[in-house]
C-alpha cells in the first residue's frame, strides 16, 4: 500500500515537471518569434533612402539682350497700332526698368516709370523717386505696362507733337520726350539714342515700316554724369555694358570714378 502511494506521488511530480517544461519552451519560442519579426521589418540593402525634392530656383532676365529679345515683338505691335517707334519704346523700357531688374519693376511690372497721376484707379505702390514715397502704377503683367505706356503718350496733349514726326525718327522722339517732360534727367535723349544705336533697336522700326534697315556708321555719343552712389558696376548694368567695356570706352585704368565725371556709354 505504501508502495502505491509512493508511486502515485512520483507520477504526479513527473507530470507537474513536464507541464512546467512545456510552458518554458513555448515562452522561449514566443521570444524568438518577436526577434524575427523585428529583423523582418528592418530596411534591406536594396532599399534606397527617401530623397527630398529640390525646388528649382526662379530666374529673371538680367541682361539687356535678354530684355530686348523678350519685348521686341511687343514693342513692334505697339508701333503698328499707336505709331510710337519700337526703338523708343524698347530704349525707354531698358532705362526705366534697368532691363527689367529694378526693384520697382519687379514689384509692380511697371517698365516705364509711369506714376499714378490724376485719374488712375488701378493698383499702386509707393517708391522713392524725385521725392520720397511717390505713387507708381502697378500692372498684372508687363504687357499691360507696355500698352499703358502707349496710351499714356497718345492721350496727353503735351506729347502730341511727337506724332507729327516722320515715322521711325527716333532722334526726334528722344529729344521730344525730354522737352515734353517725360524725364527730368537732362541726359535722357542721349541715353535713349545711345541705347538705340548700340543695340540697333531702330531695325525693329524698319521692320514695321517695311523699309531696309540702315546701320548707323557713326553712333551718337551718349554720356553719363556720375552722381553720388554711382559705381562702374551699376552704371554698366543700366546701359547694358560690362564693367570692362565701360572702362575700355573711357580708357579707365581702375574702377575709381568721381562725382561730376562724364562717362561715355557708347563705343
Amino acid at each position: 500500500m505504501k508502495l502505491k502511494v509512493v508511486l502515485i506521488c512520483l507520477l504526479t511530480i513527473g507530470l507537474l515537471s513536464s507541464c512546467n517544461s512545456k510552458k518554458k519552451v513555448v515562452h522561449t519560442k514566443h521570444k524568438v518569434q518577436q526577434t524575427e519579426k523585428k529583423v523582418a521589418n528592418a530596411p534591406t540593402q536594396n532599399e534606397k533612402p527617401t530623397e527630398k525634392a529640390i525646388e528649382p530656383k526662379q530666374s529673371i532676365a538680367t541682361s539687356t539682350i535678354e530684355y530686348i529679345n523678350t519685348y521686341k515683338d511687343v514693342a513692334m505691335d505697339e508701333m503698328r497700332e499707336f505709331k510710337i517707334p519700337a526703338s523708343i519704346t524698347l530704349a525707354q523700357g531698358i532705362i526705366e526698368s534697368t532691363s527689367g531688374n529694378s526693384d520697382l519693376t519687379k514689384r509692380s511690372n511697371n517698365h516705364f516709370g509711369i506714376k499714378c497721376h490724376k485719374g488712375w484707379e488701378g493698383d499702386h505702390t509707393l517708391h522713392d523717386d524725385d521725392e520720397k514715397g511717390e505713387c507708381f502704377r502697378v500692372y498684372k503683367d508687363p504687357l499691360k505696362s507696355y500698352r499703358d505706356h502707349s496710351l499714356f503718350l497718345t492721350t496727353r496733349s503735351r506729347y502730341a507733337n511727337l506724332f507729327t514726326l516722320k515715322s521711325g525718327d527716333y532722334v526726334g522722339w528722344a529729344q521730344g520726350l525730354s522737352e515734353a517732360g517725360y524725364a527730368t534727367d537732362r541726359r535722357y535723349p542721349a541715353k535713349l539714342i545711345g541705347l538705340i544705336e548700340k543695340f540697333e533697336l531702330h531695325k525693329y522700326d524698319a521692320e514695321v515700316l517695311g523699309i531696309p534697315f540702315k546701320k548707323v556708321e557713326n553712333m551718337s555719343l551718349a554720356q553719363h554724369i556720375v552722381v553720388k552712389g554711382d559705381t562702374l558696376y551699376n552704371i554698366s548694368k543700366r546701359y547694358g555694358l560690362t564693367v570692362e567695356e565701360l572702362k575700355k570706352i573711357n580708357a579707365l585704368a581702375s574702377n575709381e570714378i568721381s562725382i561730376g565725371q562724364e562717362l561715355n556709354i557708347t563705343k
